[in-house]
């Protein structure tokens, strides 16, 4: 079967043919309908340091989402024909273990979430990361209602993040630097709009989630939330930050680092996107045309999520 492999940094994804997957005890196989593309998809063709975490060669995708095609010894809770959310986190899934670029893919029945009416496979990919760890840097943030929460990046995980923020009754201050997008920002209940988050500094941010992540934001995001107020970091988009430990210190902040999430926050998302209260922009591509999309995501071109869809 086809699929996109990955086999160190500095090189790029190679397209080709690998045996299709068999389901071992515990696991089952899925026919891969959608898979998300993801900033740290760049990010391990550029940086040496996510070999620690990765059994190369290897198939990346860690967003995937299809349909139960084969089930293996013991799983009794799964059955051929389920649709289903892939739980990023166990193997981890595209890093340690073949992810979602390939037409089929074996995985732990204990990774499944169901897809619930109403959720295409599109967006049940997207809400297994950048929806997942959205809500786990809010929860890791202790974000509540009535909070002023600052969100760092209005991307695949920012615009999710800060709908839900918004939904659970915060106010919300959105930091973008794409001025495109700042009306989907305000429509999604961002009570401001800015390009920096520095700009936010007199509103006395409780909370700031930085979804970004490229050094830059995070020493900004110190710097600018209140006296004893809490930072989150999450984006990956660079490994590496350097920041004022006198604000840090001098401002009791504390900085959380916030990775991934529960199977339970999966399921959370899909639900505010099966109602619709949470609508993310996503633009679908062909499998063929990922290494396209990892390339508008490094050059900043990419609108929303983008997610790789097997044609109907």
């Amino acid at each position: 079967m086809k699929a996109w492999m990955f086999h160190t940094t500095h090189q790029p994804f190679e397209r080709t043919d690998i045996p299709e997957p068999t389901a071992g005890p515990g696991n089952v196989v899925v026919d891969v309908k959608a898979a998300g593309l993801c900033h740290s998809d760049v990010g391990i063709t550029e940086d040496e340091t996510w070999l620690a975490i990765m059994n190369t060669p290897v198939v990346p995708g860690h967003e995937t989402a299809g349909v139960i095609s084969e089930v293996g010894e013991g799983v009794t809770d799964w059955q051929v024909g389920d649709k289903v959310a892939v739980w990023p986190m166990i193997g981890p899934l595209g890093y340690g273990i073949n992810g979602g670029w390939e037409e089929r893919t074996e995985v732990s029945a204990e990774a499944l979430v169901r897809i619930p009416e109403g959720v295409s496979f599109a967006q049940a990919a997207a809400a297994t990361d950048a929806g997942m760890t959205s809500v786990g840097a809010l929860t890791a943030g202790g974000v509540k209602s009535g909070q002023k929460v600052g969100i760092i990046g209005f991307g695949g995980l920012g615009q999710i993040g800060a709908r839900i923020a918004h939904l659970e009754g915060a106010e919300v201050y959105v930091a973008e630097i794409n001025e495109a997008v700042w009306d989907r920002a305000k429509e999604a209940g961002a009570v401001k709009v800015a390009k920096d988050i520095s700009e936010f500094k007199e509103d006395e941010l409780d909370v700031i989630i930085d979804y970004a992540g490229f050094g830059t934001t995070t020493a900004a995001a110190i710097e600018t939330v209140r006296r004893e107020g809490v930072v989150v970091q999450v984006g990956m988009g660079k490994l590496e930050a350097t920041i004022s430990t006198n604000a840090l210190i001098l401002g009791k902040v504390s900085l959380i680092g916030s990775n991934g999430g529960s199977k339970e926050d999966i399921a959370g998302v899909m639900k505010w996107l099966a109602t619709g209260d949470v609508n993310p922009v996503l633009t679908e591509i062909d499998f063929e045309q990922i290494a396209e999309g990892v390339q508008m995501l490094q050059d900043g071109t990419a609108n929303g999520r983008l997610v790789a869809k097997v044609a109907d």
